[in-house]
């Protein structure tokens, strides 16, 4: 591990004490050895005025919710120090009155809430305190011999603290270590928190900083000597699509939303899940007890039954659960990670940021614990203190600020044709409700069109069948299923009558509007099969049940994509998967009718523009979001006993009606 200080970027953030800190916080962050997601905290302590023009001692302590490796100015909460050496001094404290209290000797109550270890960092007597959950120190002290390893390495630079809840009984317990006790002069450096992590400290910013660094390279290079050096283990496999598709719809069942499943299939997360023994020691603990909050104690082991597996797991949860609860309400018993033999390491994660958070954790766990194991048996917190952290009120109190639950959250949705116009009203409409959207188009721009939206897009040419199977293909792997497809490619070609129509123009518009469809449903359907509340919708036209002169190629494509619906939904009823048809009329927000061609039309029917947009019964415009949104809702729960079903969006259309 290398110190990645540098003088002339540190001078950006200035040469107060709050810069320095912000910067040599930041260098912590941006290495997921030490610090992954909102773990660790610092602090600085300085004399400031306050309002009155009084001097004030402050503890600038990282606030809750902010990560070191983005942290700003403001990410720092002033709380006083008298105020928090007095909390020190008391015989007993609980946790809302810790926090009550600390927000209440804060001088700016705008900040946000600072760390639970605000009153641990007041009370080491060093300007600058770094405190880290490092991957090393877990491997060092996670075992049945992780003092004496860290007696023998550090000797007497480190002050050894036994695993004790954090927060006040954490503080207390290093007050009572260091009591009396003249740090500086003995040349203490740092605390080793057994089982969770490491605190460095000087009153130099670069030096607090550098001798974390050193420290954490010191047990690296130890277990590395210890372990021999020995390569992990590494191997292949080709991805079972289905069965990762199945894991998924299993998790998500028992979590009770549909679940983002992302598979890390590396030969590193290949060879950890092959391990041998590894369902018993890759599923003892976590690295850290801070990680169980996104991660639970342990991740489930994937048998041969994979549905039993997750079952398996959801049952040792609860037992898990009624062994320790006092009080409790039980979590949803729904693993996070999953250790799969000859597959690798899958996460789940109601979001696709929730599910990275995990994968990120899980890869730096797996390699911890494979490490620690060959260095003499990985052994972290007994579960008894791993449940304590779960369900700690501070804790859980942070994940219900989340914002409210979207409709398609964490649903993985195709769309094809949502280059422009109605395909994409109905791509961001799905996104807006929290749907992970995959669009696919022959538009070389796909790509960028969907990263507006937060999607992914994929150039296909729909009617060639190896670019539509390697798209869902990477749809599976990437999300881990797919839950609804939207099929809304299609051309409209120029109007010409039977008799004088270019073969061509029918082959090519029945190919696209028709045939493509169907060479979508051929690859999609298995993965369909295996969604969460799966749907399959259609975008198909007015024009089937009221065709108009001269769009004979078109009308019958659309005539006929309806009767492939009605078919689908009754061949995939016995898997609960919806079909249905919206059949959209006169959307002119497109590329397809500039304001040319839209007077042009107007005058063949003797209108205004606004008039032609309106031609409908109810006299209202109808627009490519009308679509979107419509779509978006037969998609939902409130379409969830309706399949089959013709749905039009036209304002009324009365050779229709």
């Amino acid at each position: 591990m290398q110190s990645l200080w540098n003088d002339t970027e540190a001078a950006t953030f200035g040469t107060d004490l709050l810069g320095q800190r912000v910067y040599t916080s930041r260098l912590l962050g941006r290495n997921p050895a030490l610090v992954l997601h909102g773990g660790g905290n610092t602090s600085v302590k300085v004399t400031e005025k306050d309002f009155f023009g009084d001097d004030v001692e402050l503890c600038y302590v990282k606030g809750s919710g902010w990560d070191l490796a983005t942290i700003e100015r403001e990410g720092f909460s002033p709380v006083r120090m008298d105020a928090l050496i007095k909390m020190s001094k008391l015989a007993s404290m609980s946790d809302a009155d810790m926090v009550l209290q600390q927000k209440a000797a804060m001088t700016n109550p705008n900040a946000p809430a600072a760390s639970i270890e605000a009153i641990l960092h007041a009370i080491l007597p060093f300007r600058f305190v770094d405190h880290s959950h490092a991957n090393a120190i877990s491997a060092l002290t996670c075992n049945a011999e992780g003092e004496a390893r860290v007696k023998e390495l550090y000797g007497n630079r480190v002050i050894i603290v036994p695993y004790v809840m954090p927060g006040f009984i954490l503080a207390k317990t290093v007050a009572d270590l260091i009591s009396g006790r003249d740090l500086r002069a003995e040349g203490v450096q740092g605390l080793v928190l057994l089982k969770h992590g490491l605190f460095t400290f000087d009153d130099d910013a670069r030096k607090s900083y550098e001798l974390h660094i050193e420290m954490v390279t010191m047990a690296e290079e130890y277990l590395a000597q210890k372990s021999g050096q020995a390569a992990a283990a590494q191997t292949e496999a080709a991805t079972d699509l289905k069965a990762l598709a199945t894991l998924r719809q299993a998790v998500s069942k028992v979590r009770g939303y549909p679940q983002i499943a992302r598979l890390n299939a590396s030969a590193e997360a290949a060879g950890y899940a092959g391990l041998a023994g590894v369902a018993e020691f890759g599923t003892r603990g976590p690295l850290t007890p801070d990680h169980s909050i996104r991660t639970k104690r342990a991740p489930a082991f994937i048998g041969e039954d994979i549905a039993a597996s997750v079952q398996k797991y959801a049952d040792d949860y609860k037992a898990y659960f009624d062994r320790n609860a006092a009080g409790h309400t039980q979590l949803d018993a729904a693993p996070r990670f999953a250790i799969w033999p000859n597959q690798g390491v899958v996460s789940f994660g109601d979001t696709l940021k929730d599910a990275k958070i995990v994968a990120d954790i899980a890869e730096s766990t797996a390699a911890t614990v494979q490490l620690a194991e060959k260095v003499g048996g990985w052994e972290p917190l007994p579960e008894k203190d791993i449940f304590e952290i779960e369900y700690w009120e501070l804790e859980q109190a942070k994940l219900r600020k989340g914002p409210a639950r979207k409709v398609h959250q964490g649903k993985v949705a195709l769309v094809t044709g949502c280059a422009a116009g109605i395909g994409f009203a109905i791509a961001e409409s799905l996104a807006e409700q929290g749907a992970q959207v995959v669009g696919l188009d022959i538009d070389k721009e796909i790509p960028d069109i969907m990263k507006k939206i937060g999607g992914v897009g994929i150039v296909v040419n729909l009617t060639e069948d190896q670019p539509v199977q390697e798209a869902i293909d990477f749809v599976v792997s990437e999300y881990g299923g797919i839950d609804i497809v939207v099929s809304n490619a299609g051309i409209f070609p120029k109007n010409e009558h039977l008799d004088v129509m270019q073969q061509m123009d029918w082959d090519r518009t029945i190919s696209i509007n028709l045939t493509s469809h169907q060479k979508l449903m051929n690859k999609v359907i298995p993965y369909v099969k295996l969604g969460i509340e799966p749907s399959i919708i259609f975008v198909g036209s007015r024009n089937f049940k009221a065709p108009g002169p001269g769009a004979s190629a078109y009308s019958c494509s659309k005539a006929a994509l309806t009767q492939l619906c009605r078919v689908a939904a009754l061949e995939l009823a016995p898997w609960r998967v919806r079909v249905n048809i919206v059949h959209p009329d006169a959307v002119f927000d497109t590329k397809l009718w500039t304001p040319e061609a839209l007077q042009r039309s107007a005058e063949r029917y003797g209108m205004t523009v606004d008039e032609y947009k309106t031609k409908n019964l109810m006299k209202v415009e109808i627009k490519s979001k009308d679509i979107g949104n419509m779509v978006s809702a037969m998609a939902s729960p409130l379409f969830a006993k309706v399949t089959g079903a013709q749905i039009p969006v036209d304002g009324g259309n009365d050779r229709v009606i």
